[in-house]
């Protein structure tokens, strides 16, 4: 067998990756469906040979290595290695899409210890570098030099980026409510901005109209494999920055379900190659305004309402990665909630003056879940590790939301007053 593989999560068929990569396939064949407002079916997952992975590769080795480097162990990811190194690149190159998780860091809310890792100091200053760098790594080896993708912001804010320190050009789609911050940091990056008279859902389709004709690469969250792929790397920088001791709960905010399907792929891969005991509790937390998966979660069947939350990023009427994601919770035995954006702005303002941490209201979410896990006396003991995201000044408006204006004052005035 090859050093890995594409499996459908629907029908569990097997591609080989050749046929895959060469054909720029991105959905499984034979049963794929992307229906306008559904989540999509005939998803790919890249699977490797775990168990000539455990046989050679010791779990010692990888906590050698530094988080946030995950081309430091190439036998896990879908690219590929010549003597070790990255094919095409040398380390140089590499460090551009280095990112910025140094460690874990602990916190404490009313008496309870809590862990973060905190992806708001990655390049584009958002979790979602973790999959625009492997999808530009691919799109390089495959000769590929245009990428485009559907976003409510922070995936085409990444992708701009990434392509920009690597060379690439970028196409972003995007719904006309893009925050004014969001859109501001695509042009600058340098990438063609296309602005959908619509919301986030129509854009992802317009995106993969336009981009199957032109012939681009596309990274659509969920419909290209290696965006769920790459977000699995913040698994490992988990389990590397902790020592192998990973927490018990992980509170994920959760739009489309990406996230929170990477996340679990690489828990899964941790387990089965016997470096983990047993996955954590993963706690998927949406808007009150845009909680398909808690629906799904509680009845096992999807209804399309249209989205609406100041969390912008966590977004998406229909989650494209809904069943994976639905999967993920399951399997971890872990639990879906919402929040209300009156809970997630005041999260937002928590964190920041009692952590000094600016985060965006869609990873703000996270914290908003674990405030009301602990109020519910849902957790005792356990360890608890939050994501967070994205950086806040990715939507200033948000926190224009709490911050006052500030009247300028006289010098005499300012000397009475202190």
């Amino acid at each position: 067998m090859k050093k890995y593989f594409y499996t459908c999560f629907d029908c569990d068929r097997i591609f080989d990756k050749d046929h895959v990569e060469k054909e720029l396939i991105y959905l499984c064949p034979d049963c794929r469906t992307v229906e306008k407002n559904q989540p999509l079916r005939g998803v790919l997952l890249i699977n490797y040979d775990y168990d000539s992975i455990k046989i050679k590769y010791r779990k010692a080795d990888l906590l050698k290595l530094q988080p946030g480097k995950f081309w430091q162990y190439g036998y896990l990811w879908p690219l590929e290695f010549e003597n070790g190194m990255l094919k095409g690149f040398d380390e140089k190159l590499l460090e551009r899409v280095s990112l910025g998780t140094n460690c874990l860091q602990e916190y404490s809310y009313k008496g309870k210890n809590f862990l973060v890792i905190d992806d708001t100091r990655n390049p584009t200053l958002s979790f979602k570098d973790r999959a625009s760098s492997l999808v530009a790594l691919k799109a390089m080896q495959l000769g590929i030099k245009e990428i485009s993708a559907a976003s409510t912001g922070n995936a085409g804010s990444s992708l701009a980026g990434i392509c920009t320190r690597l060379g690439l050009k970028s196409r972003i789609f995007v719904p006309k409510n893009i925050p004014e911050a969001k859109r501001i940091q695509i042009q600058s990056y340098g990438a063609e901005l296309i602005i959908v008279d619509g919301d986030y859902d129509l854009a992802f389709d317009t995106c993969l109209e336009i981009a199957h004709q032109k012939k681009w690469y596309i990274r659509n969250t969920a419909y290209n494999p290696l965006t769920i792929e790459g977000k699995k790397s913040a698994a490992y920088d988990i389990f590397i920055a902790s020592k192998g001791n990973v927490p018990d709960l992980i509170f994920i905010p959760t739009g489309d379900g990406v996230i929170l399907s990477g996340l679990y792929k690489g828990l899964w891969e941790l387990k089965e190659l016997g470096w983990i005991e047993k996955i954590p509790k993963l706690i998927a937390v949406q808007a009150e305004g845009s909680n398909a998966l808690v629906r799904y979660f509680k009845t096992q069947s999807f209804e399309y309402k249209p989205a609406n939350s100041v969390a912008d990023s966590i977004c998406a009427g229909a989650p494209r990665a809904l069943y994976y994601a639905h999967e993920s919770i399951v399997k971890s035995t872990g639990d879906a909630i919402e929040v209300s954006d009156v809970e997630i702005i005041e999260a937002q303002k928590f964190v920041a003056q009692n952590y000094g941490i600016l985060l965006e209201p869609s990873s703000s979410a996270s914290f908003a879940g674990f405030k009301k896990y602990f109020h519910s006396n849902k957790i005792g003991a356990e360890t608890a590790l939050l994501l967070f995201t994205g950086n806040g000044l990715k939507d200033i408006s948000a926190l224009r939301i709490w911050n006052k204006d500030v009247e300028p004052l006289g010098a005499n005035h300012i000397k009475e007053k202190q």
